[in-house]
């Protein structure tokens, strides 16, 4: 990392992976920089507001500013207030995780979830709000794909990486680019793409895109996820008029989010939204 401030983010990115704060030593073994460098950065950093000490382990943890920064952006761009309530009612329906993502420039970002699993097994992924969805290996990913053509897919994935090399990725997670084009045609077929031990073992997703007003360009996707002894090919199938009407439902309402608002306009005037 070669600027201050790429270095600054890369400290406030690994704290917020843990709340419950991290060591000067750990942080600068984490990250790769001098433990001195990183003492520095997070005395600056605490000084402007963005985290502070636990005296008791001497650990630094990120305080609520940047937390509320991000939800208060959320509210006001109309992300949360348009999408929230679809997200729970399709919650309730189905009784599983419900995740919304959204296309950020050249990447798609979970921003926003419902759970609908109330006992029992099931997927709660705590720490993935505002994280980079992995296109190859997540049931969103795919359904992101699957509206483009196979080059500007593989481009993609050429872009971000085909394997998550991360600890808890599922055995079925696609391995090579012909399995993950097979996949993008299935989904293309049936309408919805699937992801079953791929993104995590033992969990099961499905995802559909988002079209602003149905037949408009792509705004995110929207998909249900638990585990995989639950969420079989049958259920899946029951679910996926559910989850076609809730997205349907989003591209409609997204007409009142000014972050959607300025996504359409960015792909009618030839951006990086994909259509």
């Amino acid at each position: 990392m070669s600027s201050i401030l790429e270095k600054s983010l890369a400290i406030i990115e690994l704290l917020a992976d843990h709340p419950v704060g991290m060591a000067v030593s750990t942080i600068a073994a984490r990250t790769d920089q001098p433990v001195s460098g990183v003492h520095r950065t997070l005395q600056e950093l605490a000084r402007l507001g963005y985290v502070r000490q636990v005296q008791a382990q001497g650990h630094y943890v990120l305080t609520i500013r940047m937390p509320a920064m991000g939800l208060g952006f959320l509210s006001r761009a109309g992300i949360t207030d348009v999408a929230q309530p679809i997200l729970d009612a399709l919650a309730v329906r189905s009784k599983e995780l419900i995740r919304l993502s959204v296309i950020d420039g050249e990447k798609l970002i979970w921003v926003a979830v419902a759970q609908g699993a109330m006992h029992g097994l099931r997927y709660d992924p705590g720490q993935e709000q505002g994280v980079v969805v992995h296109l190859a290996s997540t049931s969103a990913g795919k359904a992101w794909l699957s509206t483009m053509s196979d080059e500007e897919a593989l481009a993609r994935i050429s872009a971000q990486g085909l394997v998550r090399d991360t600890e808890g990725t599922g055995q079925n997670a696609p391995r090579s680019l012909t399995e993950l084009l097979e996949q993008l045609s299935e989904a293309r077929k049936q309408g919805y793409a699937v992801a079953v031990d791929s993104y995590l073992a033992g969990m099961a997703a499905m995802a559909v895109a988002v079209r602003y007003r149905r037949t408009g360009p792509v705004l995110g996707c929207l998909s249900i996820a638990g585990p995989a002894v639950r969420m079989t090919a049958q259920q899946m199938a029951e679910l996926a008029p559910d989850l076609c009407d809730a997205a349907s439902e989003l591209g409609e309402a997204a007409a009142g989010s000014k972050y959607f608002e300025a996504n359409v306009r960015t792909f009618q005037a030839g951006g990086s939204v994909d259509g």
